[in-house]
């Protein structure tokens, strides 16, 4: 309980001061809704980079800065008679509670629910019941989600109410199937030059969507594993680079071969 009290005294300190700092500086007065968006969704990624990373100091840095957007948007929302910090943090109860009626007991459900496959089916009947919640399964979904994410809530909320393969391992074939029509495509591009693009994209994005299937039914996040990739390349071209610049060359006086030999010291090197 002293911990409780210290964190519920850590929160005032942070509303005191955003008090303080909305009635006297500058910049903070000025800031409104719109003007935060983009900064607060750039919190956010750099929030999900540290966590990509596992750097416990850095993510609690970073929980830190997310917070303060929660707290000065909360502030702004008091300003205009809105809705204030009490209004999200019991909103936020509300709905915790209404959507978890195997804790809460609210319903038939309580006790019967073993693992987190059947919390999240039960979310989505809960969703679909919810005052004011979700109209349709796929409803709740921002546009504004990167597309990687999305597909993959989008797969997700569809299986949740049955909409999946029996065995996960059915979900190759339809790979294989996306594979050869994505081929198929590029070579009917390729003869008739007519530079059909479209078509091309359609057929990548069908693959992409199969091969987040397989993902989410391995129980794989994409985005944190195309990431990970992503800091992996990175991280090896880099060494190719300063290799490079080691021998007194530069990259693109380098062949292909050179570069892969490099590459492959990099690999060994991890």
């Amino acid at each position: 309980m002293e911990r409780r009290a210290e964190q519920l005294a850590a929160f005032d300190r942070l509303l005191t001061i955003m008090d303080e700092l909305r009635e006297k500086c500058p910049w903070d007065r000025k800031q409104t809704f719109e003007s935060l968006r983009q900064n607060t969704i750039e919190e956010t990624y750099e929030l999900a980079s540290a966590i990509i990373k596992k750097d416990m100091n850095e993510i609690s840095k970073e929980l830190g800065d997310v917070l303060l957007h929660v707290v000065f948007y909360a502030k702004m929302g008091s300003e205009t008679g809105d809705f204030d910090i009490a209004d999200v943090c019991n909103r936020l109860c509300d709905k915790l509670i209404f959507r978890h009626p195997h804790v809460y007991g609210v319903d038939a459900q309580e006790g019967k629910i073993e693992n987190p496959e059947e919390v999240s089916h039960l979310w989505e009947q809960v969703k679909l019941k919810e005052k004011g919640g979700n109209k349709t399964v796929l409803a709740g979904i921002p546009d504004a989600l990167p597309s990687l994410v999305k597909a993959y809530r989008i797969q997700d909320k569809a299986a949740n109410v049955g909409f999946d393969w029996e065995k996960r391992e059915d979900v190759w074939e339809k790979v294989k199937e996306e594979i050869h029509e994505f081929e198929e495509e590029l070579r009917t591009e390729q003869g008739s030059g007519d530079g059909n693009k479209g078509r091309m994209e359609e057929e990548l994005g069908d693959l992409l969507f199969a091969l987040i299937n397989v993902a989410r039914l391995y129980k794989l996040k994409p985005d944190n594993a195309l990431e990970k990739t992503n800091a992996k390349f990175i991280r090896r071209f880099n060494y190719i680079e300063a290799r490079a610049h080691e021998q007194g060359k530069r990259l693109d006086e380098m062949s292909l071969e050179e570069m892969e030999a490099l590459w492959q010291e990099a690999k060994k090197s991890e």
